[in-house]
C-alpha cells in the first residue's frame, strides 16, 4: 500500500480540492483508494457531503488508545472510501504534545491489514500534530502550490518539514511531488514563480498543471467531483493528466526500491523523538 499526503502550510492552494480529485481519479484508475481527513476543520468531509460522524468512526480513533481503529464505519465518497474528520480533533489536539504523539498513525497502520492500494492523507494548512502523523507515516507528499507568493513560501516551509521528518522520524519519506495548481498562463506572476520552483527543485515538479477552472469550483457543491458532472472539463483532465504523472512516478520509486514497506518497519524510542513544540515552531 503507497502512503500520501497533500501537504501545504499555507492556505488557498487548492490542497483540499487536489486531495479529493487525486483520490477520485485515483479511484477511476482502479486504484483502491482511502481518504483521512486529518483536517480538524474537516472541509473534506464537508465537501463530500458527509455528516460528521461519532468520535469513533472519524479520524480520532487513531489517536485513542481505547479505541480501535480497526472499528472505523468507512465512508463511500465520490470514487473513493472516506475517514472523515470530527471537531474532536481540536480539542484532543491541546493533550497531543509529547515527542512520541507524531506516531499515533504511524503505529495505527501498523497494527491494520487495509485492503486499498493508496491511503492518501489530507492535511490542515498548519504545521499540527496531525500533519505531522500524515508525514511519519506516509513514502510520498503531494505539495500543492499556487505559484503566488504565500504559496510558494508555504510550499517551501513544507518542502523544510518533510526534510526534518525524513531525518528525524521516517527515513522512507523520500519523494516529494510539487504540483502547480489555479495556474492562470495569462499572469506574469505565475510564470515567474514557476521558473523559480522549477529551477531550484527540478525533478521534484511534476510536469503537468492545474490550470484555473470555473468547473472545479462548481465541483464542491453536491459532494461530487469534476469528473462526476463535467468529465471533459480543463480541471478534469488536468487532474486526471496529474494523477497518471503521480502514479508514474510513486511505480518509478517503488522499482528503484526493492519492496518498500508502507510505513517505517521499526518504531522511533521516545527519546529519539523530537518535541512536537519544536517540529511545529
Amino acid at each position: 500500500m503507497t502512503v500520501l499526503s497533500v501537504c501545504n502550510h499555507k492556505g488557498g492552494t487548492g490542497k483540499t480540492t487536489t486531495a479529493i480529485h487525486v483520490a477520485a481519479a485515483l479511484g477511476l484508475s482502479g486504484w483502491r483508494t482511502l481518504v483521512v481527513d486529518l483536517d480538524p476543520q474537516g472541509f473534506l468531509t464537508h465537501t463530500m457531503g458527509i455528516e460528521e460522524p461519532d468520535p469513533a468512526h472519524s479520524a480520532v480513533a487513531f489517536f485513542d488508545e481505547e479505541v480501535d481503529p480497526g472499528r472505523i464505519e468507512i465512508q463511500e465518497a465520490a470514487g473513493f472510501d472516506l475517514i472523515p474528520s470530527s471537531n474532536t480533533l481540536t480539542r484532543r489536539m491541546r493533550d497531543l504534545n509529547k515527542p512520541t504523539d507524531v506516531l499515533w498513525v504511524r503505529e495505527a497502520l501498523q497494527r491494520l491489514d487495509l485492503a486499498y492500494d493508496v491511503l492518501l492523507f489530507d492535511t490542515a494548512a498548519a504545521v499540527t500534530v496531525y500533519s505531522l502523523n500524515a508525514l511519519v507515516a506516509s513514502q510520498h507528499v503531494l505539495i500543492p502550490v499556487l505559484p503566488e507568493y504565500q504559496s510558494v513560501v508555504g510550499g517551501e516551509q513544507t518542502y523544510q518539514t518533510t526534510q526534518l521528518v525524513e531525518n528525524k522520524l521516517n527515513p522512507l519519506l523520500e519523494a516529494r511531488h510539487f504540483l502547480f495548481t489555479q495556474v492562470d498562463a495569462r499572469k506574469r506572476m505565475h510564470k515567474t514563480y514557476r521558473e523559480y520552483i522549477r529551477e531550484k527543485y527540478e525533478g521534484e515538479v511534476m510536469d503537468n498543471i492545474v490550470r484555473t477552472s470555473t468547473s472545479l469550483a462548481k465541483s464542491r457543491d453536491g459532494a461530487t467531483t469534476i469528473f462526476d458532472h463535467d468529465s471533459g472539463a480543463r480541471g478534469a483532465l488536468d487532474y486526471a493528466n496529474a494523477t497518471d504523472e503521480l502514479v508514474g512516478r510513486i511505480q518509478e520509486a517503488a522499482d528503484d526500491e526493492d519492496e518498500a514497506p508502507a510505513v517505517a518497519p521499526e518504531d522511533v524510542p521516545a527519546e529519539a523523538a523530537p518535541e512536537v513544540s519544536d517540529m511545529m515552531s
